[in-house]
C-alpha cells in the first residue's frame, strides 16, 4: 500500500510537536511495509528512508532553507516573517500559501501513483482535498490540534475554522490524537463520532541521544541544593506557561531553593518573562530557548519534575519524553496524554494551587518521585509509534 502524505513541517526544521508526530508515524509506517511519499511545501534536508516531494520545486533541485512556514504561525506573524525574509518564494499571506500548496498538491497527485491520501492538520487539509478531487482516492485527515486548542477556546479564526471543517467533511476518515480531541471535533465541527478513529501519539527511545551536552548550568544548581522544575513547549496561550509562573510563585513560598527551567519559544515569550519579573521570581526562572536533540535530552535528565500545564492539549508528547528520561510528570487533565499516562499527577490547568501542591509533594517525598519515575517510564516505553502505525494501517485497509 502506498500513502501520499501531506505535512507542513519535518524535523529538524520543525517548531513543535506536529513535525515530531509526522516523523514518528511515517517512519513506523515505512518500517511496517507501508510505502510513504511525504509531501512538504518547501524543500528541507532529510536523511529518512522514505521518499519526499517538495511542492515548491517539484521537479527541480533547490537550495535547502529554514522555512518561515510553521504550523503555529499566525496570519500576523506570517506577515512579519515575510517582511523580514526575501519574500519572493512565499505567498502574500499564510492562507494564500496554504492555497498555493493545494494547487501544487493537485499537480503531484496527477503524476504519482498511490492508494490513500493522508493530510496532517489544517494547513495540509486543502492539499489533501485537492489530491482527492483529481485522483478519486480516499482521504484521511489527521487532527493534531484544532483552532479551539490553539486559541484556548477563544478568538477563533473563522477562516481557519472553515478550512478545518471542510477537511473533516470531505475526508473519508478522521484521525484524532486523543478522545479529548475527538469529543471537541464532534462538539464544534458537527462530525459524527462514527467517522473518527483515535490514534494516540507515541514516542521513540531512539530519538534521544545518550551523550550529554550543555545543560545551561543546571547541574551546578543541583549541586548547590536547588530542585529543578521543568517546562518544555511553545510559549503560547495553549500551553499555559503563565499558569506555570503562577504555580512557581506559590512553590517558592515553601521551597525557595527551586529553579524553574523554561525550554521553548513563542509569541508569549516576552509576556512570560515580564510575568516572572512582576511576580518577583525572575531570579528563579531560567529561559533556555527552543531545544532539540542532546541538549533537550540533558535538560530532561537534569530535572526533578516536569510540568505540562496546557490549557487545551490534543495530546502532548513532552510528558512521554520526560518519562523516558526518568523524570516524573505533573500534567493538565485537559490533555490527550492524560488518557494514556496513569502514573502521573493531574490537575486542571487553572488550579495553580493544586499544581503547586502536586509539585511540592514530589519534590519533598523522594519515594513518591522514585515510584512515579519508574512506573511512568514503563508506560512511556509502551506508548510507541509502532502501535500508532498499526492502528493507521487498519484505517487505511478499511478504506480500500
Amino acid at each position: 500500500m502506498k500513502v501520499l502524505m501531506f505535512g507542513w513541517e519535518f524535523p529538524p526544521y520543525n517548531s513543535g510537536g506536529l513535525g515530531v508526530a509526522c516523523q514518528g508515524l511515517a517512519r513506523a509506517l515505512s518500517e511496517k511495509g507501508t510505502e510513504v511519499l511525504f509531501v512538504l511545501p518547501k524543500k528541507v534536508q532529510t536523511e529518512e528512508r522514505f521518499n519526499f516531494v517538495f511542492a515548491d520545486r517539484v521537479f527541480l533541485d533547490v537550495t535547502t532553507i529554514n522555512s518561515i512556514l510553521t504550523p503555529y504561525v499566525t496570519n500576523d506573524l506570517y506577515a512579519h516573517y515575510l517582511k523580514e525574509s526575501s519574500g519572493g518564494m512565499y505567498g502574500g499571506s499564510l492562507l494564500e500559501e496554504v492555497l498555493r500548496y493545494a494547487l501544487r498538491a493537485k499537480e503531484i497527485a496527477q503524476k504519482e501513483h498511490f492508494d490513500i491520501i493522508h493530510a496532517h492538520d489544517w494547513l495540509s487539509f486543502p492539499a489533501g482535498i485537492a489530491a482527492k478531487e483529481v485522483s478519486g482516492k480516499p482521504l484521511v485527515v489527521h487532527v493534531h490540534a484544532t483552532e479551539f486548542d490553539r486559541t484556548g477556546n477563544g478568538g477563533v479564526n473563522q477562516k481557519v475554522y472553515e478550512i478545518e471543517k471542510e477537511g473533516m467533511q470531505k475526508a473519508d476518515r478522521i484521525i484524532t490524537v486523543s478522545d479529548f480531541t475527538k469529543n471537541l471535533v464532534v462538539e464544534h465541527y458537527g462530525v459524527s463520532p462514527d467517522k473518527i478513529s483515535v490514534v494516540h501519539n507515541g514516542v521513540s527511545t531512539e530519538d534521544y541521544p545518550s551523550r550529554h551536552e550543555n545543560d545551561f548550568g543546571i547541574q551546578k544548581l543541583k549541586e548547590a541544593g536547588y530542585k529543578i522544575v521543568l517546562f518544555v513547549g511553545r510559549l503560547t496561550l495553549q500551553k499555559g506557561p503563565d499558569y506555570f509562573i503562577y504555580a512557581a510563585k506559590r512553590i517558592l513560598q515553601y521551597q525557595p531553593k527551586t529553579m524553574f527551567v523554561i525550554a521553548g519559544s513563542g509569541d508569549m515569550e516576552r509576556k512570560v518573562m515580564e510575568l516572572a519579573a512582576e511576580t518577583g521570581i525572575s531570579g528563579n526562572v531560567l529561559f533556555v530557548g527552543f531545544l532539540r536533540g542532546a541538549q533537550l535530552s540533558r535538560v530532561y535528565h537534569s530535572a526533578d519534575i516536569f510540568v505540562m500545564p496546557s490549557v487545551s492539549e490534543p495530546f502532548g508528547i513532552t510528558p512521554l519524553e520526560s518519562l523516558l528520561h526518568g523524570t516524573p510528570v505533573v500534567m493538565s487533565k485537559q490533555s490527550g496524554a492524560s488518557e494514556v499516562i496513569l502514573h502521573a499527577m493531574k490537575m486542571d490547568f487553572w488550579d495553580v494551587d493544586e499544581m503547586a501542591d502536586k509539585v511540592l509533594s514530589v519534590l519533598e517525598h523522594p519515594c513518591l518521585k522514585q515510584e512515579m519515575s519508574k512506573n511512568g517510564e514503563h508506560e512511556a516505553e509502551n506508548q510507541t509509534w509502532d502501535k500508532a502505525a498499526v492502528k493507521l494501517q487498519k484505517v487505511y485497509s478499511s478504506l480500500k
